[in-house]
């Protein structure tokens, strides 16, 4: 009881600070916000030298190589440096940015595919009275309104339930995530609103029933981060900034200033990873935007600079769509060690995370399997006991690490605030580091401003709100309509290229080949489970891909979904690019090798071998001893010559006598999953481990369980039954 009339007291003080706090800030905002529209350009007035085609890579290069000098230097291609990019080229400054691996490969694809303002640091700024704190949500709430008007493709607005399981909570709840509307204000995407337990439970069929009260529904955004962030990059292209990928900062030119007599930064010697070729980028400015990579470049440029960049890991998982509704997220505000955990539909997968722990580091995180277990356990505490919640049904899971500004009085990352700072070093370079995905166009316009008042750049005030990224502007919800009509395309895969590319859709459309079918008439699958056609690949090199991971990854986003299904899609896209790029044989092999260890390392895949080769010993119950001898009876009706090993050729034989046609490389790429030696057989031991795995929910729908399952009730019954692929796991 005392502590609810605490809770009470706290709440009343918090509401009202939170009311003192929205009175001082509203009209400044007004103000702000009207004053930032007043500059906004109408996009004809905007210089765009490359509407209608964009410069190839090369070009690109050349003209890094060839210009004298360049306004600005952007040091880093994720969605910060990107978003500089385009708020320099805007302002008619001459604009360069370099990035040392892809766009967005690092930290800007690797997010919970949010655009929010943050329930949770609103939260710390009513109770901790945090001003600073309370204006950053306001920023983002801000950023996230006008993030999903200029991407309308990319992003939209997404229902979160907040489930309830104590009454006192309810209240508690409600009036937080009002709160976070009022703050909003004008902007807010629709108002919240609290559920009974069986309109929650009708809404979310998979949540757990004991002890729910209720719910409150609150809305954020969502968008596909990689994409977003190509797309940032490519509009400040359009408007001609020369930007490159895969081009690497080897270290910072500098000259002495005349006048002080102090040497000031001039620039970047720069080399071309693909090539190896090195040539001298020269500019009145260098920014520094390289994320959790942030100190790296201020010690190039002294190296006597302490770090300010505290990196954290955030590990997610992709599980299968059927996990949650289509639209409808849920959020679990605190976990078992007080983080809060997002269990959110995304491309049509369900995607759940993130965790937050001290981490090195490194271009090439990589998923620990206790942090995925933490997710999936959490994700237990929430789901109806009806719902198996499995290890085997993660279908992908990668780490992010995220720049955090590292706070001194800081125990842990956990409290450390994800705002941002700009700082202007001796030598003139401009860093900005921390920050969130929200907030990236105004943390690029403070960047800007500050270095436009450091260097005396002129151009004049930002540009970006309002103006519409690469594909919005073409865009409709009915787009895709007009794909199926004129193209022949198929409804889903119609709809994805609407989502994925907005009014460029149909330069994809019109490279896509005939399919040699009644329907669809053009647009080959990569894979059949997902509606990523053979085009995007010819037109992600377009896009400046450069590299087969650039394509599963950040130009679609299969190794995201499935790690799996991208792997099946390698031998293809690499076929694809390397006629594009006139690649040689071994360049492809590369290519393929590389890509398989990313999907292998970094996307999750390793856990799935872990999972079995994990399991030296078939470990089942004792009850349950009877299954070794019915999975061995299974084995042994596939090898028939009792060798202690099946290949490609016992099983093509059973099928066969059911009446059951598998082609012959999907049949290798099934056995292949099983066979941990890698010797072209599955041993009688190795098959038992598969079944073991499998029951124990390590390993879920392992194609090769379910074609021998199949297989041998087709067997008993004598009659032949279709057999259906499944999507994996890892």
């Amino acid at each position: 009881m005392a502590f609810r009339k605490a809770l009470k007291g706290t709440a009343i003080i918090g509401t009202g600070a939170a009311a003192a706090l929205l009175g001082l800030s509203q009209l400044s905002e007004y103000r702000k916000t009207q004053a930032r529209l007043a500059y906004v350009a109408a996009e004809g007035e905007l210089k765009q030298p490359f509407k209608d085609e964009l410069p190839t890579r090369q070009a690109q290069l050349s003209t890094l190589q060839d210009t004298e000098e360049f306004d600005v230097l952007v040091v880093g291609g994720g969605a910060t440096g990107s978003g500089c990019a385009l708020d320099a080229v805007t302002r008619n400054l001459k604009t360069a940015l370099v990035e040392r691996n892809d766009f967005s490969s690092g930290t800007s694809s690797r997010s919970t595919k949010l655009i929010h303002g943050g329930v949770r640091y609103l939260q710390k700024a009513i109770m901790k009275l945090d001003y600073e704190q309370y204006m950053m949500v306001k920023e983002a709430l801000h950023e996230r309104s006008n993030l999903l008007d200029i991407a309308p493709h990319l992003s939209a607005p997404l229902p979160i339930m907040l489930p309830v399981y104590k009454w006192w909570q309810l209240p508690y709840y409600w009036a937080g995530i009002k709160m976070y509307d009022l703050v909003a204000g004008g902007q807010c995407l629709k108002s919240s609103y609290v559920l009974s337990k069986s309109k929650a439970l009708e809404l979310f069929p998979m949540l757990k029933k004991d002890k729910l009260v209720g719910a409150i529904v609150y809305y954020d955004g969502q968008h596909n981060d990689a994409r977003m962030n190509l797309a940032i990059a490519l509009t400040a292209a359009r408007h001609g900034a020369a930007i490159a990928n895969y081009t690497e900062v080897v270290h910072l030119l500098k000259k002495t200033d005349a006048g002080t007599g102090k040497e000031k930064v001039c620039g970047a010697r720069c080399r071309d990873v693909i090539t190896g070729n090195e040539f001298d980028v020269r500019a009145k400015c260098v920014i520094n935007a390289t994320g959790p990579f942030t100190d790296s470049l201020r010690k190039m440029d002294d190296g006597k600079n302490t770090n300010i960049c505290q990196p954290s890991a955030g590990v997610h998982i992709v599980i299968p769509g059927y996990y949650s509704p289509d639209n409808m997220g849920l959020l679990d505000p605190a976990t078992s060690d007080g983080r809060v955990i997002f269990f959110l539909p995304w491309e049509k997968m369900t995607i759940a995370g993130t965790t937050d722990t001290p981490t090195d580091i490194t271009a090439h995180p990589i998923p620990r399997e206790e942090d995925i277990n933490f997710i999936l356990n959490e994700v237990r505490n929430y789901l109806s006991p009806d719902v198996e919640v499995r290890r085997g049904d993660v279908l992908a899971a990668w780490s992010g690490i995220r720049p955090l500004v590292t706070d001194p009085n800081s125990k842990d990352t956990q409290s450390i605030c994800r705002n941002h700072i700009v700082n202007v070093s001796d030598s003139g370079l401009v860093t900005i580091a921390g920050g969130k995905w929200t907030t990236y166009r105004s943390m690029a316009e403070e960047t800007l401003d500050a270095a436009v008042a450091a260097h005396r750049l002129g151009g004049g005030p930002s540009k970006t709100v309002g103006l519409v990224l690469e594909g919005g502007q073409d865009w409709s919800p009915t787009l895709y309509i007009r794909l199926v009509q004129d193209y022949g395309l198929e409804n889903e895969v119609a709809q994805h290229l609407a989502a994925t590319y907005g009014g460029k859709a149909f330069d994809v459309a019109k490279m896509a080949r005939v399919t040699g079918k009644r329907w669809p008439i053009v647009g080959n699958r990569l894979v059949s489970e997902f509606p990523y056609i053979e085009s995007e690949v010819r037109y992600a090199v377009k896009e400046y891909a450069c590299t087969a991971i650039d394509v599963i990854a950040r130009r679609t986003r299969l190794g995201f979904l499935n790690v799996q299904a991208a792997d099946e899609a390698l031998p293809r896209i690499v076929d694809i690019m390397g006629k594009m790029l006139d690649w040689s044989d071994k360049k492809r092999t590369e290519e393929l090798e590389a890509a398989k260890k990313f999907l292998y390392l970094e996307m999750g895949y390793r856990s799935r071998s872990e999972q079995l080769t994990g399991t030296t010993e078939i470990t089942l119950d004792t009850q349950e001893l009877c299954l070794i001898d019915r999975y061995t009876n299974r084995f042994h009706k596939f090898d028939k010559d009792s060798k202690g090993f099946i290949t490609t050729v016992d099983v093509q034989r059973v099928l066969q006598n059911i009446s059951v046609q598998i082609d012959e490389n999907a049949l290798h790429e099934i056995l292949n999953e099983v066979d941990l030696n890698k010797n072209g057989q599955v041993e009688l031991n190795e098959f038992l481990q598969l079944m073991s795995a499998v029951k124990k929910g390590q390993v879920s729908d392992s194609r090769l369980a379910i074609l021998m399952k199949t297989a041998e009730e087709s067997l008993d019954l004598r009659g032949p039954v279709t057999v259906d692929r499944s999507g994996g796991g890892v």
